[in-house]
């Protein structure tokens, strides 16, 4: 994780009024950030074309996360002693990094984000107080994102907000489980080096003109001067809609063709192989696990790892043969799969049914890493908490927004 300096503090008088009013603006938050993107989007409409996740914002998924950083955020300040925001903010600052955020973006937030409060609770609610108070708190948040930024930017070797290449694909691997592999070499200057479980931004023009950014781990060695990313198409089902940026690539893009990616970023701990890790993933989660066995295999070959895997079925499970070429590669690596359809359960290292890690015997200084959908991430993480790993231990990428981890 990034380290992240120590936000400013609230002046007493502010604390008390944002402390007063946490509740109420608690209660009327994901009206607020509705309303919030409603006028943003209103006057900003090339942001949801060109910047924002259409798919997130459809489902709301947007929405709950902004809601979910600025309470925890707001209640950090209002009370000290509680854990530091370290990891939502170095979250935060990766994603939009990995977007090109600029800081005059968080004068266009601040607009929209206090006329909706207004609007919302009304200008008898919102005094001159109220309003200085949670101005000092959206301040305080912003200046050490902006901060946080500038410095990945710098670490980069990129101006501020100048993170996108013009790449061109040099491989396309259609892989069994219908992920695709793109491998990408840059068309102009050379990418910078990447650690282990970071991604990149991929930029694609959509049918309608507008232009999404998806994000996608990296799942080669780094060193090579290439970028290889996997893919895995998604269908409509049920209110999620269909990837959109994801099934355009895998049922579009070919050798030659030419994309806008940006320089990696990403904050998961690179594992240095000195503890034992623990590397459990699920569905197309499993590529930044590939990521860090690929690191592993070629500095750390004599790590102590145990590789735990969830998916529908033998079929459906994403690099499945270099996932196992890898763990092979290992000296002290072991290799466990559940798959739900308990069709090949009985092979060696292989279980019907859902992961449950009750069973798994851990080291007691054992460093996770879980990736996967939020369900399962859920699911898998309050296992690991019951089973004495405590949360500083357990690393989780998600590849949607995670209100719920901010709890």
């Amino acid at each position: 994780m990034t380290v992240i300096a120590t936000p400013a503090q609230l002046e007493p008088a502010h604390a008390e009024v944002v402390s007063a009013t946490l509740p109420l603006i608690g209660a009327h938050i994901d009206e607020i950030t509705t309303e919030f993107y409603r006028g943003m989007f209103d006057a900003h409409p090339e942001l949801l074309r060109n910047l924002f996740n259409r798919g997130n914002q459809a489902q709301g998924a947007q929405q709950r996360a902004l809601a979910a950083s600025i309470a925890t955020f707001a209640t950090h300040l209002v009370d000290p002693d509680l854990p530091h925001p370290a990891e939502l903010l170095s979250r935060i600052g990766h994603k939009h990094a990995s977007l090109g955020i600029l800081p005059d973006q968080y004068s266009i937030v601040h607009e929209h984000l206090f006329a909706a409060i207004v609007a919302v609770l009304g200008a008898d609610t919102v005094t001159a107080d109220v309003a200085a108070a949670w101005d000092r708190v959206y301040w305080i948040m912003a200046d050490t994102l902006i901060a946080l930024e500038k410095d990945l930017y710098r670490g980069a070797g990129v101006a501020d907000g100048d993170v996108y290449r013009r790449a061109r694909v040099q491989a396309r691997v259609d892989d069994p489980s219908g992920a695709v592999l793109v491998t990408v070499v840059p068309s102009g200057q050379p990418f910078p080096d990447f650690l282990p479980g970071q991604y990149v931004s991929v930029g694609v023009t959509m049918p309608d003109g507008a232009r999404q950014l998806r994000q996608y781990s990296l799942v080669n060695a780094a060193g090579s001067g290439e970028l290889t990313f996997a893919v895995r198409p998604v269908a409509a089902v049920g209110e999620q809609p269909a990837g959109e940026v994801s099934n355009w690539i895998a049922a579009n893009i070919c050798v030659g063709d030419v994309l806008d990616v940006t320089v990696p970023f990403g904050d998961l701990p690179a594992p240095d192989g000195a503890a034992p890790l623990v590397l459990i993933s699920a569905g197309i989660g499993v590529t930044p696990m590939i990521g860090f066995l690929e690191h592993l295999a070629a500095h750390a070959p004599d790590a102590r790892v145990q590789v735990l895997h969830a998916d529908r079925s033998d079929q459906s499970h994403p690099l499945r043969e270099r996932q196992s070429e890898l763990v092979k590669q290992l000296t002290h690596a072991s290799l466990d799969i559940w798959y739900e359809d308990g069709l090949t359960a009985g092979n060696a290292g292989v279980h019907a049914g859902l992961m449950n890690v009750a069973g798994i015997d851990l080291a007691d200084d054992v460093q996770v890493y879980l990736c996967g959908g939020n369900g399962f991430v859920q699911a898998v993480r309050t296992q690991l908490l019951d089973k004495g790993v405590t949360a500083e231990r357990v690393h989780c990428e998600l590849f949607s927004p995670n209100d719920w981890l901010l709890g």
